[in-house]
């Protein structure tokens, strides 16, 4: 009997969410094969912690495995990668939770390295006054917007995320908002 399925390099990770959620292991392998790399290199980039990045990447497909059924998709606007990204920064948050009870926290990721890849995709996407809005914004202010709008985390999380008091976080969100309109206006 022949399979009418597409190969699974031509399908979208939706779609590989999909099978995952139904027990697919090549599926499975085909979505870490393509994501794993850009999700290590995020995790990187908010902390500079090998063994932390691998125990959260480990955690993040896990629950991947675990909970592709709950996948909504983009029936509820959402994407595979977002999706993805979501269950990896809040297990990153939960990891520093963990450390900050037995250790000082783990160093901050290398500030003076090339642009993120999401920054990049950013400046590719949100273009005009927006973009220009963003570029223009302190790096403190920009790393709290890009935590809570893009990452979608709260404000405790963020705090954990960037190791900041949640004030200090509150007060960075409010002054990073008012640049933003000052220079919408």
């Amino acid at each position: 009997m022949r399979s009418t399925r597409a190969p699974l390099h031509e399908l979208d990770e939706e779609r590989l969410v999909r099978l995952v959620a139904k027990g697919d292991r090549a599926a499975f392998e085909e979505l870490y094969r393509r994501t794993s790399p850009w999700m290590a290199v995020r995790l990187r980039r908010r902390c500079g912690d090998e063994q932390i990045v691998a125990e959260v990447m480990q955690e993040t497909y896990l629950a991947v495995w675990r909970a592709a059924g709950a996948f909504a998709g983009a029936a509820v606007g959402g994407t595979a990668t977002g999706w993805l990204w979501t269950i990896a920064a809040r297990r990153l948050v939960d990891a520093f939770r963990r450390r900050a009870h037995h250790a000082e926290p783990p160093p901050a990721a290398v500030s003076d390295a090339a642009p993120a890849a999401e920054e990049e995709a950013l400046a590719a996407t949100v273009g005009g006054e927006v973009g220009d809005a963003l570029r223009c914004l302190a790096p403190e202010l920009r790393q709290v917007l890009q935590a809570m709008v893009l990452d979608g985390l709260s404000v405790r999380e963020t705090a954990v995320l960037l190791g900041l008091p949640e004030g200090t976080v509150k007060t960075r969100a409010r002054r990073a908002r008012i640049v933003m309109r000052r220079a919408l206006t």
